[in-house]
């Protein structure tokens, strides 16, 4: 069988309105102190990928509309909801109060791995994401209900933070979709 690429006029691709009306991923991203501006932009593509319902920028995270998020965003910024609050301590204390199950992404002590981690077809999920020199808070991660740790068998333990998202958001996707 030989493949052919497809053309963009042929992936099917919803538009930014039709995506505020579909149906989401019960999962929430929270970039705690985030940094680099391409890596916010890259976030919010791969957010857009899975219908994520909603991104949290937090602390020194910016903001779009900025020229270096949208040049990796390609536009997800104005599909993906966001809002930005300063403290990511108040947005994990506010998304457990409505419920939501919090997992920090990070090596951390009793970690659970996130091919163990098992996922519940009734919850919503929050996943934190930190800093990529410091990584997510320690009073955040403490706050978390959980914490994920994404396997790594090289030499680095070390995961530049749109890779941890991609990997991350594409498990949680997978498996929500299974349930």
């Amino acid at each position: 069988m030989k493949h052919r690429k497809l053309k963009n006029s042929e992936l099917d691709r919803i538009d930014a309105e039709t995506f505020k009306s579909a149906s989401k991923t019960p999962l929430i991203v929270i970039l705690d102190n985030v940094r680099s501006l391409n890596n916010i932009g890259a976030v919010f593509r791969t957010a857009d990928a899975f219908l994520i319902e909603k991104i949290y920028l937090c602390g020194i995270t910016a903001k779009p509309p900025h020229k270096d998020i949208q040049k990796t965003a390609l536009g997800a910024t104005e599909s993906v909801p966001w809002e930005y609050v300063e403290n990511t301590l108040e947005v994990v204390e506010r998304l457990q109060k409505q419920g939501v199950f919090v997992a920090s992404v990070e090596q951390a002590e009793a970690a659970v791995s996130l091919h163990d981690f098992s996922l519940q077809s009734s919850l919503t999920y929050a996943v934190i994401f930190g800093n990529e020199v410091k990584g997510v808070q320690q009073n955040v991660v403490t706050a978390s209900d959980t914490v994920i740790e994404i396997p790594q068998y090289g030499t680095k333990h070390s995961l530049n933070i749109s890779v941890s998202v991609g990997v991350v958001l594409w498990d949680f996707f997978s498996k929500l979709k299974r349930l």
